[in-house]
């Protein structure tokens, strides 16, 4: 058995069986190797396809004879290969209420809008990310951090083993993966441009600046983020407007979603010198935020963050139940209530804030203002 299938997986697993309750389609939607395959088999399936298996693609030449008699779950993994079988799988689901589907796919921007016109209603989309801290205990946060959520780079022997395989899923991603969805752009100036990236992890995006040191127009530097963006391989956060007389910052902010990936495009490969590495409190925030994220549970497009010219910012922010709420990551051992905090709960009108940090307490900062340690997140966020 496959070491990661040993790993729960508890929120995915239960988060997904909810949507394929209510939903005769649900897709699984995540980059490669996050294990969506695995977790297609801890839910437990009775027909199986993959179609960058040749045989299995080949059968689909007669998709319709092949699954028409089909019955139960059925599972059809990397179904952007063949975007064909969307309006056949609505037919034989609005015809054959025995049959449930399963869709597992790489690419987001693209699988989303192939099935939403012929799955429109059907379908229901969840996000696979990496390994969780749930998923891999309190005691596992720093390693977590290090090397990210891909269970292969997470499980490796050593830090090195790790690492080996991060660059070689890089080199893969950019090589072989992302022709195939039609991207040609040429591996060597997107791995580039993904590292320049890294550079503004967790900052505003200034399009026109790094498209001038990348040598390229504004208008390719938002083609290449799209791209990122579609494979999972960055967030952008869109700012939050409100009706305040300040002057709000309008541009979005990035993120590398994987600490991994980041820290491997970054060369920070080992504790050591990621302890002593400039860009420390940026991956700290950045690996606290998709933390925090994955725990909260809403879907990509409803995270925003939030500031102003005069420095006021959060770093999280939704809303949910009928309510505003944020979230501000510091990688500082005893955080306090600041001007900026004070500012977003009042121009934000927030119902509560938290500070996410890596201590080990939780503790009330202000009223409505608490600061949380990264370990008390859990499965679902608490209000």
């Amino acid at each position: 058995m496959a070491m990661d299938k040993l790993i729960k997986r508890t929120i995915d697993l239960t988060r997904v069986k909810d949507l394929m309750r209510l939903f005769p389609v649900t897709a699984i939607l995540g980059p490669r190797q996050s294990g969506k395959t695995v977790l297609a088999g801890k839910i437990g399936y009775d027909h199986y396809f993959d179609l960058e298996n040749p045989r299995d693609l080949a059968k689909f030449q007669q998709a319709q004879l092949i699954l028409e008699e089909l019955e139960g779950l059925i599972v059809i993994d990397e179904v952007q290969r063949s975007p064909e079988l969307f309006p056949l799988i609505r037919f034989l689901t609005d015809n054959n209420p025995r049959q449930k589907y399963l869709i597992l796919g790489s690419a987001s921007g693209e699988l989303l809008r192939q099935t939403s016109e012929s799955l429109a209603g059907r379908a229901a989309y969840y996000e696979l990310g990496g390994l969780g801290i749930s998923d891999v205990g309190i005691k596992n946060i720093k390693k977590l951090w290090l090397r990210g959520g891909f269970p292969r780079a997470y499980l490796g022997a050593s830090d090195t083993e790790a690492f080996l395989w991060l660059s070689n899923y890089i080199s893969a991603l950019l090589e072989r993966d992302m022709p195939q969805m039609g991207i040609n752009i040429p591996a060597n100036t997107l791995r580039r441009f993904w590292t320049m990236i890294c550079h503004y992890h967790g900052q505003i995006v200034n399009f026109s600046e790094i498209g001038r040191a990348f040598g390229v127009s504004d208008m390719t530097v938002r083609k290449y983020l799209d791209i990122l963006e579609k494979t999972f391989m960055v967030r952008i956060l869109q700012p939050w407007y409100v009706n305040v007389g300040k002057r709000l910052v309008k541009r979005p902010k990035v993120y590398v979603r994987d600490a991994g990936i980041f820290h491997s495009l970054m060369a920070i490969e080992s504790s050591g010198t990621l302890t002593s590495h400039n860009k420390l409190g940026a991956s700290w925030e950045g690996f606290a935020l998709e933390a925090s994220a994955r725990s909260i549970g809403k879907r990509r497009e409803e995270y925003y963050f939030w500031g102003t010219h005069t420095g006021a910012e959060v770093d999280l922010f939704w809303q949910a139940e009928g309510a505003n709420w944020a979230v501000e990551c510091k990688y500082d051992n005893s955080p306090t209530v600041t001007k900026s905090m004070k500012s977003a709960m009042k121009d934000l009108k927030l119902k509560h804030l938290w500070v996410v940090y890596p201590g080990k307490e939780t503790y009330k900062l202000d009223k409505n203002i608490t600061a949380r340690p990264i370990s008390g997140i859990g499965e679902k966020w608490e209000y």
